[in-house]
């Protein structure tokens, strides 16, 4: 029986994975902020005769000490983690900022994937084939970063903020690789495609109109749970590596993958958590 951890579980691409994996017989635990839908996924698991096997942890991924708590549950209650599938995501058209200090896409997208990524290691290296499967938008070279500006002050756009925060992850899979490769962890990068449901957030006008086309013009959900469940099972090789749906992307060195911006982004990102640990100005 594996242990499978998913960020995100109660909707889309996570809620669909994480039933799948407790009809296969394996341990599911699930993180969300909704406590409501946490309660469904353990009563639907119950009526569904998974109900030993179906945890659920609530918690709001886009403060740090939110994930430090979460961390320190997962490490005294599943010492052994097989795979960790980080899906949390929440567009936000309008700037705004957590309790913490932090910008909400920079905190939930990346802050978050980064801390539950080092952070539950060790529990992973203890697994047969750990993988972390982070589901995110790699090797778009087209996309800058803000180093100068990272949380976005200075001219805000919701769909800039998603498409940084997955350059950012890009850099978060070259530092995770280069502190545990020794570990044996597969960090896998994965855009799944535009998936059906997959899409939610707080729109303007605008993107509502967008969002919806999206919605419809989605891929039915199974193929992206089809290639994130074929990853857990059988994870590639090399302790990193990225794909567009199933399409491999090179991870050695270039723009996007560039081991001296993930140093640096590191560093930002330890001041970062410092910083949330004062609390907002």
């Amino acid at each position: 029986m594996k242990t499978i951890m998913i960020t995100g579980g109660t909707s889309g691409l996570g809620q669909a994975l994480a039933r799948t994996y407790l009809e296969r017989g394996d341990r599911v635990v699930v993180v969300s902020r909704s406590a409501g839908k946490g309660e469904a996924y353990l009563r639907q698991a119950e009526k569904d005769g998974h109900g030993g096997r179906a945890f659920f942890i609530e918690a709001d991924l886009s403060l740090v000490n939110e994930n430090q708590r979460v961390v320190e549950k997962v490490k005294s209650d599943f010492p052994v983690v097989d795979a960790l599938v980080l899906c949390a995501r929440f567009f936000r058209s309008y700037r705004r900022v957590t309790s913490e200090g932090i910008e909400h896409h920079l905190a939930l997208f990346y802050l978050s994937r980064y801390l539950l990524s080092h952070g539950l290691a060790e529990c992973l290296e203890k697994a047969p084939e750990p993988v972390v499967v982070n589901v995110a938008g790699p090797g778009n070279h087209m996309v800058r970063i803000h180093w100068d500006d990272l949380e976005l002050e200075r001219g805000y756009d919701g769909w800039d903020a998603m498409l940084q925060g997955g350059r950012l992850n890009d850099l978060l899979g070259v530092h995770f690789d280069t502190e545990h490769q020794e570990r044996g962890i597969h960090y896998v990068l994965l855009f799944p495609g535009n998936i059906a449901g997959g899409f939610v957030g707080e729109f303007d006008p605008v993107m509502t109109v967008r969002a919806e086309e999206m919605r419809r013009a989605g891929a039915p959900i199974q193929g992206g749970v089809r290639l994130v469940s074929a990853l857990i099972d059988s994870p590639p090789s090399e302790t990193l590596s990225a794909f567009q749906e199933r399409r491999p992307i090179n991870v050695q060195g270039g723009s996007t993958f560039d081991s001296d911006d993930a140093k640096r982004l590191h560093d930002i990102t330890q001041d970062l958590i410092q910083r949330a640990g004062r609390g907002a100005p």
